[in-house]
């Protein structure tokens, strides 16, 4: 049995979860900031751990399975879709990747939800945030979990996947234990921080849309807090009307992301909510309530107690990667045929200028 990590990098904290024979032995969660700004007393985390047979890395909107070795400067572009200059998003995280690829360690990037065979190709038009590579782990975590409590295989899995992290919301869809759909963060309904999908006459207004732009507008500004230091404990208990506005537009775009969802799964078993704001039990409680008239909804329970569920999900990927416990799990969400960029369904822009964007030069 395989000795592996899985990494998950958050906009707050940057996670890792470590599996020897199926079980925990690391158990750890980094401030991101921190974690940005040393980069080598992270990678001597990970090799203090050691010896390993896989690490799942942080792969941002992700890449077709690639070793951190292998990755070039343009895979690390296309994985965290950010140019040369850009100030915003979790800056750093490109950098992290380089230090790991110079490392000894053997790191692995995965692919986002858009990267699979598994989702049709007409649901991935004009589309690049169709969930992150972190999103793909978390729904690992989810499938399992399922198949397990219900005693059912792996491929009967029917679900839809809920993720309400400090940043953005989003959600992915399941269905006979494959992805088959997902709406992205950034794509996707109102976050505590990110304002999610833009009104195309907001972005127009806006003039410009910077990466930093995309990581603001979220609840926390709604409500007028200060995003950076404000609790998400603090949404579930409103008390002045813009806050009652922020609960309000939160928990209502949530709930209508995940039952939009739904469509792309025939009758799913369940609704799993996961994510930062998911551990709030107001919030929890409202969204569970108000999806319970469509299916049974569920909080997401991993095995770790501290790593978040993105990292134990990318642990078990690494672990079937390896030839573990979870080849079954890897072979259905097809992670080794993953294949192509998250600029292939472009048409609303050429991709040409895009890679441009990406590239520093102009649009």
């Amino acid at each position: 049995m395989p000795r592996v990590i899985g990494i998950d990098p958050g906009t707050v904290s940057i996670d890792l979860c470590g599996l020897d024979q199926g079980r925990v032995f690391l158990d750890r969660s980094w401030p991101t900031a921190e974690a940005l700004a040393d980069p080598a007393r992270f990678i001597l985390e990970l090799e203090a751990a050691g010896p390993l047979d896989l690490v799942a890395g942080p792969s941002g909107y992700g890449l077709p399975l690639t070793r951190a070795q292998d990755a070039t400067d343009e895979d690390l572009r296309l994985a965290f879709l950010a140019a040369p200059h850009e100030r915003g998003g979790i800056g750093g995280l490109r950098a992290l990747v380089r230090a790991l690829a110079r490392s000894r360690l053997p790191v692995v990037l995965t692919p986002g939800v858009v990267h699979l065979p598994t989702v049709a190709v007409h649901r991935k038009v004009n589309r690049v945030d169709m969930g992150t590579a972190d999103k793909v782990c978390a729904v690992a975590l989810a499938i399992t979990q399922q198949a397990r409590q219900s005693g059912r295989p792996l491929a009967t899995v029917s679900l839809v996947l809920l993720e309400l992290g400090g940043a953005f919301t989003a959600a992915v869809a399941v269905a006979g234990g494959r992805i088959v759909d997902g709406v992205g963060g950034t794509a996707g309904p109102l976050g505590f921080r990110a304002a999610g999908a833009l009104d195309g006459e907001v972005a127009y207004l806006a003039g410009e849309v910077s990466k930093a732009l995309l990581f603001q507008g979220g609840a926390a500004a709604v409500a007028g807090w200060d995003e950076a230091s404000t609790s998400p404990e603090r949404l579930a208990h409103p008390a002045t009307p813009a806050e009652q506005t922020a609960w309000e537009a939160f928990v209502e775009g949530a709930v209508k992301t995940a039952v939009a969802l739904a469509a792309s799964v025939p009758s799913p078993k369940e609704f799993v909510l996961s994510g930062r704001l998911a551990q709030v039990e107001g919030v929890s409680h409202a969204i569970r309530q108000r999806l319970s008239s469509f299916a049974p909804t569920r909080l997401l329970e991993g095995f770790a107690r501290t790593a978040k569920e993105g990292a134990q999900g990318a642990a078990l990927l690494a672990d079937g990667l390896a030839g573990g416990a979870n080849r079954e799990l890897v072979e259905l969400l097809a992670i080794r045929e993953a294949r192509g960029t998250v600029l292939d369904h472009l048409y609303v822009i050429p991709r040409e200028r895009a890679r441009r964007r990406l590239e520093g030069g102009p649009a």
